[in-house]
């Protein structure tokens, strides 16, 4: 695959560097929801104000990946990557400087346009410098940030909130964001410069339309009183700019995204019921912190550290997961993986605030390791039959997909949450004065949403993925299989 030459230690220092940037943007994310008292202290606004700050930010990540490919293209990613970092740290200055609410709001959307270029251009750049047997392991590292950022981000806002105060939340990025930029510049090829043609206005104007109405429409949904109206609009919206938006990309000759991807199985599959599993499995650091603060009564601390567990798991189950998937190949891994992850979910329903912390935190390990295979699994089949020439496009497709799935696992976990305070008995709501009954029935919910990926992947082809498996492993199984038809 790879077509930029560089030596191994130069591959493995770019993809760390890769996946150092992927936990600062990920962590940024998340991070601000335990600092928004005190932000909302400083700007003199209520806490509740503070959310359309967080919100501005994933939107700005869903809406601009699209444009990403393109800039790629036309300018290399030596360029682009670099910039990304450099917008991303100045903009974590600003945020921290801002004075006002709309201030912070408008630094968070510059935020969130270094956040949109370096996530996608950043894993492209990795993916065209590494073999085509090497790419389970360059995943599996660019894998972890995912997985742990949304895990730490309470207790690491906690903490920072606590000691310091709410402008470290952003200032933290400074010294890692000139670092990354320094390193960027060493490590990233040069790469040749492609001829992408004209941009696609009405492919970016109808994507970015569509993406950023369904984004809104989630932040919308997940609000404690419902503005039935906005909704109404914007879902309708979402769906007409998006509709409008695949028809036109379909047929577009230069398309802003290439849907051409779609066609192959192995990238359409892992991204049908990839999306879900993504989406359920982002919902659990959202739900696990309210259950354990709001229906048990423990303290932040506790809760968050609790949370930690996840990313024990995720850590523990690493070494491990390249020799799975070589061992016994993609379906098997992913079958298992998913119906583990929905099986620690379903857990969780059982769990009380008398329940032994020691089995709470099994639970969660193991919840964690099953999320880190399945996370891997995923992230590495979806470009196992792409070609190099089409790789940019796939990526971009790609990002661009797996940033709504995982934006929307807060709204599912929202939504599923005030469903079951409206069952009887739940006291009308989730909190110290209700039960623990919403909590179950959300942790149910997404259960059984992850099932439903569990099912997609039995309809995995059995070779899907042999072409990136170690040459030696791939003849140890066809000589076997050749072993069992004679």
């Amino acid at each position: 695959m790879g077509t930029e030459s560089m030596t191994h230690a130069g591959q493995r220092g770019l993809t760390l560097l890769v996946a150092g940037t992927f936990f600062m943007e990920n962590l940024d994310g998340t991070i601000l929801t335990t600092a928004a008292p005190p932000i909302a202290d400083a700007l003199g606004v209520d806490s509740a104000d503070v959310g359309v700050a967080i919100t501005t930010y994933l939107l700005t990540l869903a809406v601009l990946i699209p444009l990403s490919g393109w800039l790629t293209q036309r300018l290399g990613a030596r360029v682009v990557f670099p910039a990304a970092i450099a917008i991303f740290t100045l903009a974590s200055v600003l945020c921290a400087l801002s004075t006002t609410l709309p201030m912070l709001v408008a630094m968070r959307v510059l935020q969130g346009v270094g956040g949109a270029m370096m996530v996608p251009v950043g894993r492209l750049t990795v993916l065209r410098v590494t073999e085509k047997h090497e790419l389970i392991k360059a995943i599996a590292w660019l894998t972890w940030p995912a997985l742990a950022a949304p895990v730490i981000a309470p207790l690491v806002g906690g903490v920072i909130v606590s000691t310091l105060s709410w402008h470290w939340i952003f200032l933290i990025n400074v010294p890692l964001g000139v670092i990354a930029f320094i390193a960027a510049l060493r490590l990233v090829p040069r790469g040749r410069i492609e001829a992408p043609g004209r941009l696609d206005w009405p492919g970016l104007v109808l994507t970015c339309g569509g993406l950023g109405a369904l984004v809104w429409l989630g932040t919308l949904l997940s609000e404690s009183v419902p503005a039935w109206g906005q909704i109404i609009v914007f879902a309708v919206a979402g769906v007409a700019l998006t509709s409008a938006a695949v028809w036109h990309l379909s047929r577009a000759r230069q398309p802003l995204l290439d849907l051409s991807a779609l066609r192959v199985s192995t990238f359409r599959v892992t991204h049908s019921g990839g999306s879900l599993f993504r989406l359920t499995v982002n919902a659990v650091p959202f739900l696990l912190p309210l259950l354990f603060q709001d229906a048990f009564g423990w303290s932040p601390v506790v809760s968050g550290a609790l949370v930690l567990f996840v990313f024990v798991g995720n850590l523990a189950i690493k070494p491990a997961t390249t020799p799975l998937l070589v061992r016994f190949g993609f379906r098997p891994v992913l079958v298992f993986s998913t119906f583990g992850v929905a099986l620690s979910m379903a857990g969780v329903v059982l769990l009380t605030p008398g329940t032994p912390v020691v089995l709470i935190a099994a639970l969660l390990v193991f919840g964690g390791a099953m999320r880190s295979i399945g996370f891997t699994a995923y992230n590495t089949i979806a470009f196992a039959d792409i070609p190099q020439s089409r790789m940019t496009a796939a990526n971009t497709l790609s990002s661009t997909m797996q940033q709504v799935a995982a934006g929307f696992g807060v709204t599912i976990g929202a939504l599923a949450l005030r469903g079951g305070q409206l069952l009887p008995g739940s006291g009308g709501s989730a909190g110290p004065t209700g039960t623990v009954l919403p909590y179950q029935v959300a942790f149910l919910v997404i259960a059984v949403l992850t099932l439903i990926a569990t099912a997609e992947s039995l309809a995995i082809d059995k070779s899907a993925g042999e072409n990136i498996r170690p040459a030696r492993r791939r003849s140890a199984t066809r000589a076997s299989a050749g072993r069992r038809q004679s």
